[in-house]
């Protein structure tokens, strides 16, 4: 196991090949997915495998998105970490199950992912993008410190079922002080 961060309640490791029951399972929840699509999520436990096969970004990048494990427990409750997205900028982003959902969980990762993104790795700024729906997301971004930047306009997915809200998003920034 390849821990990355360790917090008091949390270990943020690389996910492997066995998270993929995991990563599955996570985005079957509707909830989970709501403001994100079901684009995101994944077919078949198979597909979350070859998926978590092919995640290069820990080699690329140096960093990507870890998953979320209760130290206590070792209980697998979602992942969170950053990317590089095609805009050069680095990208917050966190996904936990419902049922771990309003303990901190999230505003815990997050804030140890920023500490990390700024310290271990250099980086002097990143940003979070969420539907401006998305509350609990939105909480979470605040409370880890990062400030609105500006709203944005997120193309409706082609998906005629798809019952996501999509329409306008929020970017959040961090910049790393001095």
């Amino acid at each position: 196991m390849s821990v990355i961060i360790e917090t008091d309640r949390l270990i943020l490791r690389e996910l492997t090949v066995e998270d993929a029951r995991d990563m599955y399972n996570l985005n079957q929840d509707p909830e989970v997915i709501k403001y994100i699509g079901k684009a995101s999520s994944f077919d078949s436990i198979d597909d979350a495998r070859v998926f978590l096969e092919g995640y290069d970004r820990y080699k690329n990048d140096g960093m990507g998105r870890w998953a979320c494990i209760i130290k206590e427990t070792n209980e697998f409750i979602g992942w969170c970490g950053l990317i590089t997205e095609e805009s050069g900028d680095i990208d917050l982003g966190f996904r936990l199950y419902r049922k771990n959902w309003g303990n901190g969980y999230a505003t815990e990762a997050a804030k140890a992912c920023l500490k990390y993104g700024f310290e271990e790795l250099g980086l002097t700024r990143i940003v979070a993008s969420v539907m401006s729906e998305n509350k609990g997301s939105i909480n979470v971004i605040e409370k880890s410190g990062m400030t609105f930047v500006k709203y944005f306009e997120v193309p409706r997915e082609e998906e005629e079922d798809d019952e996501v809200d999509v329409g306008e998003g929020v970017l959040y920034a961090l910049e790393k002080e001095d």
